[in-house]
This record gives structure tokens, C-alpha cells and sequence, in this order.
């Protein structure tokens, strides 16, 4: 793999001076892939797939461990599945930025919608004296007051009924009071995307984005898309069903945690873990739903670190990408601190971490499939936090030398 890996390094960097430099960049590739490897090895995630890309050229794409190591009762399965490049991970609230996200700047291209627009232009009942101040801006920056999470699959069983139930649930803040991360408002988000446009979410990203990248394996409900070898995930909804029953756990549920009885008993392989996606919006949801490989990932970064452009052709206009993108602008994206400025960046709960810098014209993805490794003692999956900064940071500090 080094050989490959320098070659690739040195045909990127191009120029005799860069290419004299391909040693330190390649030397930051062994030690990301180290890192990831050593939390393989001691049980920390069962499986990850890493994909680097400099300048929109890819210098880096690894498997490692397992897409399927545990049973529905956290023991070893007889034959585990390897990780492979292309396996298809459950993309969790990547799907904010990889879907919802990049649908809404489409409509904003095209004069169809606009960020400061009052939610209520697109959903015509989502009206009430509070509901009436937010705006498609104070969704996209988690800033519009909403509740952050609910099981509402325990009073909806479609859009419809995800849809009313929000609208008549409280906020939690005052609209635009800070940063409130909020998957009710991204439900919002895709419905606004859905309405605008008459197609379902999934339907009018796929037509309009990634069918013309030539995009294979990104999008929702996989199954149906013939889609297979996935990276399985949670055994059922063990996890929300603890922030049902556990009043402390989690963001507290105050219903009857037994009115609702439907979770899935069975490993989640090639479906989406997230309940209110399952269970309330049929697989298909602006918060997540979302699968993709860490290969169809990288192109949608580059996507953006191109300003919209990708083969010759022109998806977003620059200005647009730029609107969204501009430093400390939170327009779907995070915005990490501990990175160049300019950077953007979103993880999913399922292990999932995409990241753009376009200071060094970096694509980086890790994905992980954690929750198949199981919870700890207190009823925790494995914080990947660490893990996907350690794996990035020897890249910068190649990339951009202090």
C-alpha cells in the first residue's frame, strides 16, 4: 500500500517541489490509517472505511475490520462480514448536509426557495404566534427554537401526522435564541423541499444531484434501490428505547413509555437506525435515512469544494455554495473550531464523519459502523469524536504546514 500511496501523493502534488513533499504527506496518510487501525484492533469500532482526497484526486481509500461482527445479543457471529471500500453505510445525520442540505441550495439556485423566508411560505399550516418568526435560516443554523428530539413515532405513522405533530408541539427556546441542535427542524427541511418541488426528498435529490454525478450507491431506502452489503448498525432501537424508559437518559421522554411497542428485534442491515426516520416518516426524512459509500461522499465534498462544479458542469453556482459556506454562516454545515477557517464539517450518530477544507483543498471520510460493537455500561456507544480528529489532524499538519 505505501508504494501505491506515494505514487498517488507525488502525481497530486504535481510539481518537483511538491513532489520532494510527498514523503511528509504520505507519512500522515500511515499514521492516519495507523489510527484507525488501532481502534479497530481494540474494539473500539468493528469496521471503518477511510477515503482522502487532495484537490479532487484520491490518495487514499482503505477498509479495515468488520461491516458485521455482532448479533442481535452482542456476541461474536460465527463468520463476520469484512469491511469493504464499497460498503454502504447508514449515513445518519450526515443526511442533513449530503441530502436536505444540499436540496434546499438547489432550490435557493433556482429562485425556488429562500433562507430567509418564514417556514410558513412553504408549509402553509405551520402558523402559531412563535411558528410564524421562523425562517428557513433559523432551521438550517438549528436556531429556530424547536424541540431537538422526540420519539414521534409514538404518535405518527406518516409525514402527515410527523408533520402535525411538530407543529403542534412547544418550542423549547426562543426563536434565534443560540444554537440548539434540532432534528425536528431538518423534518421541516425536507417537507419544505418536498413541497416546493412535488417530489418526495429522496426522489428530487437523486434526479436532480446525484444520478447526474453518476452517484451508485447514495441514496434512501437501499433495499429498493437494489442496493446490498451494508455495514449493519444497532441491535434494533436499543439505544432510543433507553431514552424512552431511561428519564435521564438521553433528551427525557414524558409519555407512557409503553403506548408504543413496535421496535425492530433484529440487527439493522441496510436500514436506517434512526426511529423517527423508520418508523414515522417510512425511511425517507431530512434528518436522516440517508446511505452512501465513503467513495460517493468524497465526490459530494468535492461538490462543494469545487464551488458547485464537478465534471465540467456547473450543479450549484459558486455564489450559492459560497452563501452557505462562508465562514461562520452554519447553514446546515458545522463549522468546527478546531479547524481551518473555512472548514466545514457534519458527523452521524451511526460513526459517520465527513469533512471539506478548503485551505488545502482536503476531502476527508471516515465512517464507522460503532454501534455493531455494542454500549458500554451506561448504556454509551463508543465516542468516535476523538478517533475521526486523530485520523484528520496528521493530514493538516502535512497539508498546511505551520
Amino acid at each position: 500500500m505505501k508504494a501505491t500511496v506515494l505514487l498517488a501523493v507525488a502525481l497530486v502534488l504535481g510539481s518537483p517541489v511538491a513532489m520532494a513533499q510527498s514523503s511528509s504527506l504520505q507519512a500522515a496518510l500511515a499514521k492516519s490509517a495507523a489510527t484507525v487501525e488501532s481502534a479497530v484492533a481494540d474494539g473500539r469500532v468493528p469496521g471503518a472505511v477511510m477515503v482522502v482526497a487532495v484537490d479532487g484526486k484520491v490518495i487514499l481509500e482503505r477498509a479495515f475490520g468488520y461491516a458485521h461482527l455482532n448479533d442481535f445479543a452482542g456476541k461474536r457471529i460465527a463468520s463476520p462480514r469484512a469491511m469493504e471500500t464499497f460498503t454502504v453505510f447508514d449515513a445518519a445525520s450526515v443526511t442533513k448536509v449530503m441530502a436536505t442540505t444540499m436540496a434546499i441550495m438547489i432550490l435557493v439556485d433556482q429562485g425556488k426557495a429562500k433562507i430567509d423566508a418564514p417556514v410558513r411560505s412553504y408549509l402553509e399550516d405551520f402558523r402559531g404566534p412563535e411558528l410564524d418568526k421562523i425562517t428557513v435560516r433559523h432551521l438550517l443554523a438549528h436556531t429556530s427554537g424547536l424541540v431537538q428530539w422526540q420519539p414521534l413515532y409514538y404518535q405518527a405513522a406518516n409525514k402527515t401526522e410527523t408533520l402535525d405533530a411538530i407543529r403542534k408541539m412547544p418550542l423549547q427556546w426562543p426563536v434565534g435564541e443560540g444554537y440548539h441542535y434540532s432534528d425536528l427542524g431538518f423534518m421541516l427541511l425536507g417537507a419544505i423541499v418536498e413541497r416546493v418541488t412535488g417530489a418526495r426528498l429522496d426522489v428530487f435529490i437523486e434526479r436532480t444531484l446525484y444520478a447526474p454525478l453518476g452517484l451508485k450507491s447514495t441514496g434512501f431506502l437501499p433495499k429498493d434501490r437494489g442496493l446490498s452489503k451494508f455495514a449493519v448498525t444497532e441491535s434494533g432501537n436499543g439505544y432510543e428505547l433507553h431514552m424512552v424508559y431511561g428519564p435521564d437518559f438521553g433528551y427525557g421522554y414524558k409519555g407512557d413509555p409503553k403506548s408504543w411497542d413496535g421496535w425492530r428485534p433484529y440487527v439493522l442491515d441496510g436500514e436506517v437506525n434512526d426511529g423517527n426516520a423508520w418508523y414515522a416518516n417510512g425511511g425517507v426524512a431530512g434528518h436522516a435515512g440517508l446511505f452512501s459509500t465513503g467513495a460517493d461522499l468524497r465526490v459530494l465534498l468535492d461538490l462543494l469544494l469545487n464551488r458547485g462544479t464537478a465534471g465540467g458542469r456547473q450543479f450549484i453556482r459558486a455564489e450559492t455554495v459560497d452563501l452557505f459556506l462562508k465562514p461562520d454562516a452554519h447553514l446546515g454545515w458545522r463549522q468546527p473550531d478546531d479547524m481551518p477557517k473555512g472548514a466545514f464539517a457534519h458527523t452521524g450518530f451511526t460513526g459517520t464523519y465527513v469533512l471539506g477544507v478548503p485551505e488545502a483543498k482536503l476531502a476527508f471520510v471516515l465512517l464507522t459502523n460503532r454501534q455493531n460493537a455494542g454500549t458500554d455500561a451506561k448504556g454509551y456507544f463508543t465516542d468516535v469524536g476523538p478517533l475521526q480528529t486523530a485520523a484528520v489532524r496528521p493530514l493538516l499538519d502535512a497539508l498546511l504546514p505551520r
